[in-house]
């Protein structure tokens, strides 16, 4: 791709009205919900269709072409929604957009509102500050009685520091691929994909 200003620019953003207003006239697009399959299990819009962020990116080109309808990328803030949507235009596509502060903005304004519940689990986010906060416990409890752990804390608070500066977070990369965050029935690919080129 020679247009090297499409593949910089920010993902266009659809807030949630504006995402229920596409869905309720019946204006042609299509919901991918890139969270881990363990947080779309447990909520996730009506009609979204789950590719996990680290799926996606191994193979955008292909997701890219069979995508027969504008893409509304979602995942639980924005974030992980906006790298899917850059992967996606660096593959070629254009028109994906971002649902503008993910589920947390979609339940604020819109609540139950074609929202598919199922088993309860924390999302990335809860994990990433459960973990990063035992981590600093074990790091100053343990600095006790021998002061150099004393630089797990320092680390782990280096590396949220970091992951706030470039929006990304290798803990909660790490946390999405553990068991817990997978589901009895994974993420079908193949399966997903057919369904984004019905549409």
């Amino acid at each position: 791709m020679t247009d090297t200003a499409a593949t910089t620019a920010l993902p266009d953003k659809v807030d949630p009205s504006t995402l229920a207003e596409l869905r309720s006239d019946g204006t042609d697009h299509v919901l991918i919900d890139v969270r881990t399959p363990a947080e779309y299990e447990s909520e996730h819009l009506d009609g979204a269709v789950n590719i996990p962020l680290d799926t996606l990116k191994e193979d955008p080109e292909r997701i890219a072409a069979e995508i027969a309808a504008p893409p509304v990328m979602v995942c639980r803030s924005g974030a992980r929604a906006s790298q899917a949507a850059e992967a996606l235009s660096q593959a070629g596509m254009q028109g994906q957009r971002v649902l503008e502060g993910g589920m947390l903005a979609w339940l604020q304004s819109q609540q139950d509102r074609d929202l598919i519940r199922g088993r309860e689990r924390w999302d990335i986010e809860r994990q990433v500050r459960f973990v990063a906060g035992l981590l600093v416990l074990i790091g100053v409890l343990t600095s006790l009685a021998w002061p150099p752990a004393l630089a797990l804390s320092g680390f782990v608070g280096a590396g949220l520091v970091f992951a706030a500066v470039t929006n990304t977070c290798a803990m909660g990369m790490a946390l999405a691929k553990m068991p817990w965050n997978g589901t009895a029935e994974q993420c079908d690919v193949d399966m997903a994909v057919q369904r984004l080129a019905r549409r």
